[in-house]
């Protein structure tokens, strides 16, 4: 076991110092007064008003929503700390339901933005020194023209939202902390039961593969309404596909998306195929439960690290990249920044929580000394960085899209795989470190666009009526089969593990956004081998644009181009040579051995 005693926890006072403290209740009457008076002074006003009348305007914009996403902020993070404690849940509904009454006074805003002619906003912009800052802005909400409905309608859905997708989520996530699973002589919590899928021992793997079925059909019932609410929504916006609504918030073209799907899916023989058939020749047969998949390799004993060792191995990593951002990811340790021991109720997974640019970034793992834990670890890190260095940006400006979101984050993970993998000399840890990283690079792109599938598969098939479970299921099962291979052996237990993935619920078609993510990285990693000198200035100049460029201009440094199919392949390269490495090993102990 780590060292549980030693694993720090966030104190949010820096964002309030208690849900019932006055800071918190002042800055929420002002908000609404502030919010009220920005209605009255611009709603129908905005081309009367100007150049200097709309600049004014979208400061006073940005300070107001920065507030109520500061409160929404602390409520999400109280939450995420204990979802099945009901006076935490009752404190983030009601702040939720505050807020979004509040901000139901700005929806005009943007509808009325968008109603500008595009030759008289140029003008303006060019003009006015603030309005040219925030054209990034501008740009990035003046692509939803197409699909904006009328001011009365939007704020309506706006004031609905609290008791429609909000509260099946919320329902979602309180009903999974609250499961239970009688393992081990214990009653253990999603994420302790799902961490013993990479348990040494294959009884307790095989024992944890067969957890989730309870409350399967409240799942379906979750995600039939949910796959209907959005099916209705992209009706009446015109969104031409179910993932258009999420390209188009990732500033990605559609076709884009498709050329990724396509290229991984036509990889999976050579990826996931391949390395499952070694795997399980590791375990001594030709199948592999599916139990096993991530199993540790069962020759090598699996090695467990203190949180200090974990902080120290990735700083050392950053560090060795640029030591300009192991400066900034160091500030994640030295302050209280970051929730990671395991407690019933906490919300299972990781995330990095940018809060608002005036405050900073919070991270919450789920921490048990595994060398995966590390890896995520170093991956959440990232994502702080990122949103550290593109807070100088503003808060309208300091957000990035998904697709570009987890540049940092993966990129954090393969800086810190490579150090630990030149750090060990063992052949046979050496040959672990790399098999591991494999698996959690198929999860990452393989897994991902599996889920993407399916979910495409899902949102398709509801347009004809509800979905059972027994059907949920049933496609979860052939995309599983079509993605891993004939080598990975399934059972009934597996065909409900679409049930606890929260991404499908809260970002329906997120999941794509990791596999762009890895394969973006890997070119970028390539990059940075082929040629080192001035790469990091480059890279951390990259995260600092926050939303302010397009994945175009943000490539175009390095040489990258993510319209370009080669650019996919180059990042699927990667991921075959470590196979192909893996391969070699293997073929030449068996040389040895025979």
């Amino acid at each position: 076991m780590t060292d549980v005693v030693a694993l720090p926890t966030w104190d949010l006072c820096d964002l309030y110092p208690g849900a019932e403290s006055p800071e918190l209740t002042a800055d929420l009457e002002k908000s609404e007064r502030d919010a009220v008076a920005f209605h009255q002074q611009n709603a129908g006003k905005l081309l009367s008003r100007g150049a200097a009348g709309l600049a004014e305007a979208i400061v006073e914009f940005e300070a107001i929503d920065q507030t109520l996403s500061r409160l929404l902020s602390y409520a999400n993070l109280v939450y995420a700390a204990d979802m099945s404690c009901p006076k935490a849940g009752q404190f983030f509904q009601t702040l939720r339901e505050q807020v979004n009454q509040i901000a139901a006074s700005l929806v005009f805003f943007t509808l009325e933005i968008n109603q500008l002619d595009e030759d008289t906003l140029k003008g303006w912009i060019a003009k006015n020194r603030i309005l040219t800052r925030y054209a990034p802005w501008l740009r990035d909400t003046r692509i939803f023209i197409p699909h904006q409905l009328s001011c009365e309608m939007e704020r309506l859905l706006h004031e609905k939202s609290v008791v429609g997708q909000a509260a099946w989520n919320r329902l979602f996530d309180e009903t999974m902390a609250a499961l239970r699973f009688p393992l081990g002589g214990g009653q253990l919590t999603s994420t302790q039961a799902l961490d013993r899928l990479s348990d040494r021992d294959q009884a307790v793997r095989r024992e944890a593969g067969q957890v989730l079925g309870e409350n399967i059909r409240v799942f379906a019932l979750i995600t039939n309404t949910l796959a209907k609410d959005k099916e209705i929504d992209d009706k009446w916006r015109n969104y031409p596909r179910p993932p258009s609504f999420r390209n188009l918030c990732n500033r990605v073209e559609d076709s884009v998306v498709d050329t990724l799907v396509g290229a991984v899916k036509a990889a999976y023989p050579n990826l996931s195929h391949r390395y499952y058939a070694l795997k399980a020749k590791w375990f001594g047969g030709d199948r592999l439960d599916y139990w096993d998949r991530n199993a540790p390799l069962p020759d090598v004993e699996e090695r467990h690290y203190s949180w200090a060792a974990a902080r120290d191995i990735v700083l050392g990593a950053y560090q060795g990249f640029s030591p300009e951002l192991a400066v900034v990811a160091r500030r994640f340790f030295e302050n209280p920044w970051i929730d990671a021991p395991l407690r019933p109720g906490k919300a299972p997974g990781a995330f990095a929580h940018p809060t608002v640019p005036s405050v900073h970034p919070y991270l919450l793992v789920n921490y048990q000394g595994k060398t995966r834990d590390v890896m995520t670890l170093a991956h959440e890190l990232g994502h702080g960085v990122h949103q550290l260095l593109a807070a100088e940006q503003g808060h309208l400006l300091s957000d990035t899209p998904l697709t570009l979101a987890e540049t940092a984050s993966v990129f954090g993970e393969m800086l810190t795989f490579r150090a630990l993998l030149a750090a060990e000399t063992e052949p046979r840890r050496r040959r672990a470190l790399l098999a591991a990283k494999v698996e959690d690079m198929l999860n990452t792109v393989v897994r991902q666009i599996a889920f993407y599938d399916f979910e495409l598969r899902v949102h398709t098939l509801r347009r004809s009526g509800e979905i059972t479970a027994e059907r949920l299921g049933e496609l979860w099962l052939e995309v599983q089969v079509e993605s891993l291979g004939p080598t990975v052996r399934f059972d009934d237990g597996y065909r409900n593990y679409w049930s606890y993935i929260p991404h499908f619920l809260h970002s329906p078609f997120y999941v794509y956004a990791y596999a762009f993510g890895d394969c973006l990285v890997n070119s970028l990693y390539a990059a940075y081998t082929e040629a080192p000198e001035g790469f990091a200035a480059k890279y951390i100049e990259m995260l600092a644009a926050g939303g302010t460029k397009p994945h175009r201009e943000v490539l175009a440094p390095f040489g990258l181009d993510a319209t370009d199919p080669a650019f996919w392949q180059k990042g699927l390269a990667m991921v075959c040579s470590f196979i192909d490495a893996l391969e070699a090993e293997d073929g030449a102990a068996s040389k040895l051995s025979g």
